[in-house]
């Protein structure tokens, strides 16, 4: 049976669905047949035991007790400290909450803490939405708050999302409340306490205990999670003790690292003398405290954990995928927003750039300052020329005269918990309202604009004496007229935080030229880890032509995460020209990626990627279970759904993804990338009037993107209706006043229209 011809508008409608079948950040690029020389996959995606890469047999773990007989005074400081009190199993010591038949109402749920037969107890509602009572098996944290976990089948561990405030009472503490107070968290919620995002497991456990093993099983789907200690002990910073142990029984004087993992002597070693002209102290020559500040980094950064069984002193990037300061965590100019536990912030510091590490402020088994108040700052900033009022303008004493106020600000997270910025800033007001950031200033006098604090600040100490690396940040983030430059000069300058630098490398490939394209080769032949890191992470962005050019270097990467990201960006390339000796490196690497997500399988974000695999390797059947059990876990994530359509319609099964998408639709949160999709699934089953309906809905939703408009414009231009498109993508870039496609799409649908004077100015705002 023939079919009508196509209406050519129709025909470039459809080409565009099928480039974009699979749009979103998510999206897994995939060749029209399997690739060769691709390492096998195996069924379960577990590659092998990842604790092995870090030391051998001779190396165990030995507990506390035993280190305490030699370092008693270290033992005594850690007792009692928030590490000491990571986890604890819960008793009558350990438990600070009310369960003496206290009563929390939330959104007409009314919970209830108790006790019986000794045991810690409370009824409050369950994945099926009903309440039950549930044992308390252990506390999580002390201070300012206090979680308690419920043990579940199949070895989970489950934080309730009710806390205990465990300040004092003059603080607002002494109670239960709500870590989401101001939105109803039901059952079948993402956020729900039942659910995997409050499952310790994966979310919390390798950050409170030593030595913790996760040990999930995707067959089952159950864990055997294990620890040495069930808090942050002694071996959980310096390492296995066992040959140290050994060590201290027959001392050898030969033996320089004494038995221990890893030595922090090199801040012991580090000689700081006072510039009492600048007023602060500089280090005479370098130290390494890379151990430490890494060692520290494993827990206190956002990271995501690639490869298990990290240890003291071990490179960070062999184990875990730190952010960059990415959006929404960071604001553009690199302030803390969503929760990032400080490394990332560090990094960004003078005090970092100047040779400063962790012990420096912080005793390390205490946890506590060095100092009090600002004298934790004078130690390296003489009191007489910075701890004044002329210096920070505040009455001495007050809260204003603590350095900390002006250079590391909170933000409040889980509702109590106040949380100082380690990037210890120079306050900058004057950029508040161009990069939409908080300030120190106006964060206090919060009846004053930043305006007003700006030109204090200027009154005071002069106009800022250079540009900051946030303006570049907020340009590539936001398609500013010369954004791509802005990067390409942040990157280049080796003055800046790297951390700032490899975020820029990381938004390159957004605006990349023939120009940008050469520095980012630079960086991938060059031996920057974190430049290397942002540089792999963002491969995917890079059209596939060139994408070799910079993924290839960074296969022979010493850190074994941006090897896995690079080798996954090339997985949907064909290798079989390249010599044997790349093909073997990139086949090593991608078996390293396959491990990380195996390692991660008991989430729908790996379980995704594995199907991806599946599918490059043509095993259909095992990457349709893997999207199934990503969405069967996970019913809120979206790139499952999409991912899952995207295949369906390689298969020639449209109407499947269909159904699929419109199931999706009542479980995601943002309904945007689903609408967006079933839309191009409808204009692909040839239902104009229907995708324009489910199109439009995607591009007036509050968290489209600009993509979302774009593509309904042409849509609705293809079915007849330029006016409307125009209107449409006139509207669209109001919203989104730097996106190019938008300001394409109105330059070609002008001309189209014969109407060369508006397209002529839209054809100069894109070349702006």
């Amino acid at each position: 049976m023939s079919e009508e011809p196509m209406p050519t508008a129709l025909r470039i409608l459809l080409l565009l669905v099928l480039i974009c079948a699979c749009d979103g950040k998510d999206r897994q690029e995939r060749p029209a047949s399997a690739p060769t020389d691709r390492p096998p996959l195996e069924s379960d995606a577990r590659m092998g035991d990842p604790g092995a890469r870090i030391g051998g047999a001779d190396r165990a773990y030995i507990g506390t007790q035993e280190c305490a007989g030699c370092h008693s005074e270290q033992f005594q400081a850690w007792q009692r400290s928030h590490h000491d009190l990571a986890m604890q199993k819960a008793s009558e010591d350990t438990v600070l909450g009310d369960f003496d038949d206290a009563k929390f109402e939330y959104y007409g749920t009314q919970s209830r803490f108790h006790r019986k037969d000794g045991n810690y107890l409370v009824r409050t509602d369950g994945p099926d939405g009903e309440l039950h009572d549930y044992p308390i098996a252990y506390t999580f944290g002390v201070y300012p708050l206090q979680q308690y976990l419920v043990e579940f089948p199949g070895g989970r561990l489950q934080a309730l999302s009710i806390a205990w405030d465990s300040r004092s009472e003059s603080e607002g503490g002494q109670r239960w409340y709500h870590l989401n107070p101001d939105e109803h968290i039901k059952h079948d919620d993402e956020l729900h306490w039942s659910g995997l995002n409050f499952n310790w497991n994966f979310m919390c456990a390798d950050c409170h205990s030593t030595n913790l093993q996760k040990n999930y099983d995707l067959a089952s789907q159950t864990y055997s999670t294990s620890w040495s200690e069930i808090n942050v002990a002694c071996e959980a910073c310096h390492g296995p003790g066992s040959r140290h142990r050994e060590w201290a029984r027959n001392p050898n004087p030969a033996s320089s690292d004494k038995g221990l993992s890893v030595s922090f002597d090199g801040r012991k070693k580090a000689a700081w003398v006072m510039d009492t002209e600048s007023g602060i102290a500089h280090l005479l020559q370098p130290a390494n405290t890379r151990a430490e500040i890494e060692t520290c980094a494993q827990c206190h950064s956002r990271r995501t954990t690639a490869f298990p069984g990290a240890r003291a002193g071990a490179p960070l990037l062999d184990h875990f995928n730190p952010a960059l300061l990415d959006e929404p965590l960071y604001h553009a100019d690199g302030q803390i927003d969503d929760e990032v536990y400080v490394y990332g912030s560090f990094l960004q510091s003078r005090m970092y750039a100047a040779g400063v590490t962790c012990s420096n402020c912080h005793e390390p088994h205490s946890l506590q300052l060095r100092v009090e108040g600002n004298g934790v700052c004078a130690q390296c900033h003489l009191p007489e020329k910075f701890d004044t009022a002329e210096h920070h303008f505040h009455s001495t004493g007050s809260e204003g005269a603590q350095c900390v106020s002006c250079h590391m600000p909170t933000k409040t997270y889980m509702q109590v918990d106040a949380r100082r910025d380690h990037s210890l800033r120079i306050p900058r007001p004057d950029l508040s309202d161009r990069l939409e950031t908080p300030n120190a200033c106006s964060g206090c006098h919060t009846d004053k604009s930043s305006a007003w604090a700006a030109e204090v600040l200027e009154r005071k100490f002069g106009k800022p004496s250079e540009e900051h690396y946030g303006e570049a940040i907020y340009a590539g983030r936001h398609g500013l007229p010369g954004a791509e430059a802005q990067l390409m000069a942040l990157v280049a300058d080796e003055t800046q935080p790297t951390i700032a630098r490899a975020t820029a490398v990381s938004l390159l490939p957004r605006y990349l030229s023939r120009e940008s394209a050469q520095l980012l080769q630079v960086i991938a032949q060059g031996d920057d880890p974190l430049l290397n890191l942002g540089l792999a992470k963002s491969l995917n962005s890079v059209p596939q032509q060139i994408r070799p050019a910079l993924a290839i270097p960074l296969l022979y990467e010493h850190r074994l995460v941006t090897g896995a990201l690079a080798a996954n960006a090339m997985a949907t390339l064909p290798m079989d020209n390249y010599p044997a000796a790349v093909r073997e490196q990139f086949a090593r690497a991608l078996n390293n990626y396959l491990e990380s997500e195996g390692s991660n399988s008991d989430r729908p974000e790996s379980l995704t990627n594995i199907a991806a695999q599946h599918m490059l390797r043509g095993n259909r059947k095992q990457a349709e279970a893997f999207f199934d059990r990503a969405i069967s876990i996970a019913p809120y994530y979206a790139p499952a759904y999409i991912n899952l359509a995207d295949f369906y319609r390689t298969a020639g099964r449209e109407q499947e993804a269909e159904a699929l998408l419109r199931n999706g639709l009542d479980s995601v949160y943002d309904k945007s990338p689903l609408q967006h999709a079933l839309g191009l699934s409808l204009v692909r089953q040839k239902r104009m009037g229907e995708a324009l309906a489910i199109l439009r809905q995607a591009a007036e939703n509050p968290r489209a993107t600009g993509r979302y408009i774009y593509v309904y414009a042409i849509a609705l231009n293809s079915a007849g209706e330029p006016r409307k498109a125009i209107l449409t993508l006139e509207r669209g870039l109001q919203r989104f006043p730097h996106d190019r496609e938008i300001v394409q799409g109105l330059a070609a649908l002008y001309r189209e229209q014969g109407n060369m004077e508006k397209a002529g100015e839209y054809q100069q705002l894109l070349s702006q």
